[in-house]
């Protein structure tokens, strides 16, 4: 004698996609739609979840913002260092370093995200702001790893590697947020000439 056909395991109802879905999904509406218009209900619907869902596994919208920032900047490291490695002159190095760093254009999606995010940071805790300075840090760190090597390789002209890649970095971010605000005379192919002028005349 048997007892009753079991029933069927019941599926999880609001089951979460992966957090890379997620994430993904925001950067793709940021890109499609700008950053202004992305809402946690409209990146719900887009992933099958609710606002409220969302809410709870990312807690705010500012958070949901700094782990898109944090898994994109995932992506462009492993690119950074795939064009680091290459068996090339430093030089050439340099400049697939600098066309990382620069937007692709403008309402360029992590800029976008960079730029917000930078914007609010006054607002928010330290633990953001530390989150922000630890991807200035993996840039800064990787183009003084490559000033060291191009000198001691004697490609590159000796300087002090610090000094001399904040000052890069500042360099690039200004042309950066032009590019990004899409200002006048700040196209990406005239920003890549003069930053690889700038180069040019100094790390002969």
């Amino acid at each position: 004698m048997t007892g009753p056909a079991a029933k069927p395991p019941s599926r999880r109802r609001n089951a979460a996609p992966p957090r890379e879905t997620v994430l993904a999904a925001a950067m793709a509406s940021i890109a499609e739609r700008g950053l202004e218009r992305l809402t946690m209900a409209g990146l719900g619907r887009e992933v099958g979840m609710s606002s409220g869902h969302l809410l709870y596994y990312f807690h705010s919208k500012e958070e949901l913002l700094l782990q898109t920032l944090e898994w994109s900047e995932e992506q462009l490291g492993v690119e950074r260092r795939a064009a680091l490695a290459r068996q090339v002159p430093v030089r050439e190095r340099l400049d697939g370093y600098v066309d990382l760093y620069v937007p692709a254009g403008p309402r360029d999606p992590h800029w976008a995200l960079w730029l917000e995010l930078w914007n609010r940071s006054h607002a928010v805790d330290e633990d953001t702001r530390a989150r922000l300075l630890d991807i200035e840090l993996s840039w800064h760190r990787d183009l003084v790893a490559l000033l060291v090597e191009g000198a001691s390789r004697g490609e590159l002209r000796a300087v002090d590697a610090d000094r001399f890649a904040t000052r890069i970095r500042a360099l690039l971010d200004g042309f950066s947020t032009h590019v990004a605000m899409a200002l006048p005379g700040s196209e990406r192919s005239q920003v890549l000439a003069h930053i690889g002028e700038f180069l040019d005349e100094t790390l002969p």
